[in-house]
């Protein structure tokens, strides 16, 4: 699958935000090694701190099938800058695939790419 598949895939996915308060809508398609993508949306909560950011919905529903490689993410939001994970997105991803691509979109679909050990280079690790 190539990136642009990817990130059309996000910005799909997209449409299911639930952004009520911030109006930041964000769309995350997570490839796994073996090929399958899982997609996931925002979804805020008026407790800010029960909000879950895309990247960890895609996350979340790859794990529960069982799913635990990921070569590649691609996150696309609604702004003119290129839409990277969050601290505790990155953390998250980091615990399954330090290396994996990260496919940072612009609202038009430009992109950059990065390695998620380069977004985080010191991970915190129990390993």
């Amino acid at each position: 699958m190539t990136y642009e598949e990817l990130i059309k895939l996000a910005k799909k996915a997209k449409d299911g935000s639930y952004s009520p308060y911030s109006h930041f809508r964000v769309g995350a398609a997570l490839l796994t090694a073996d090929g399958s993508v899982y997609t996931g949306a925002n979804v805020e909560c008026s407790s800010y701190g029960g909000t879950i950011c895309a990247e960890r919905a895609a996350l979340v529903k790859a794990v529960n099938d069982g799913k635990r490689d990921f070569s590649a993410i691609a996150i696309i939001s609604d702004a003119p800058a290129p839409c990277r994970p969050c601290g505790i997105c990155r953390q998250m991803l980091s615990d399954f695939s330090p290396d994996m691509a990260v496919i940072s979109a612009s609202a038009d679909g430009s992109f950059e790419q990065n390695r998620l050990s380069d977004l985080l280079p010191h991970a915190f690790n129990l390993k």
